[in-house]
């Protein structure tokens, strides 16, 4: 069954002096400033459209490793993602980085980085954000 989630944006005003509120509608879990200063220089309590794509990005990534290791009857007990979205002003999103920690006994350092690397090709997010370069740096804890 598919799913459609929802999120509104209210600007006002220009793009260097205007601000926003993004709200997370189906969620209701809140509402988020953002400023053009906020996504090009310096956060200052505010998100940016890179932090959110961040936030989706290494929550799906974290799902669809944990999916794929449980497939392989290695289910991890923990899956730390960090996804570092880059913004070049007048360029846009130059790329991203996934790094994870894992902690999955009885799985080989290279069977987690085939895992992990099978989750950041297979991730929706991922797909969706096929047009910029991925990267991944995936460590196995002990």
């Amino acid at each position: 069954m598919a799913t459609t989630r929802t999120a509104t944006t209210q600007w006002k005003g220009p793009l260097m002096g205007g601000a926003g509120t993004v709200s997370l509608d189906t969620s209701g879990v809140g509402s988020y400033d953002v400023t053009w200063a906020s996504r090009a220089e310096e956060a200052n309590g505010k998100t940016s459209p890179e932090e959110l794509i961040a936030a989706a990005h290494s929550s799906c990534f974290s799902m669809a490793l944990s999916h794929a290791l449980a497939g392989a009857g290695t289910p991890p007990e923990t899956v730390q993602t960090k996804a570092s979205v880059t913004f070049q002003p007048g360029e846009g999103i130059t790329g991203i980085v996934l790094s994870v920690q894992a902690r999955v006994p009885g799985i080989s350092a290279e069977d987690f980085e085939a895992a992990a690397q099978g989750a950041k090709a297979n991730c929706p997010v991922s797909k969706a954000l096929a047009g910029t370069t991925i990267t991944l740096e995936a460590e196995l804890l002990a």
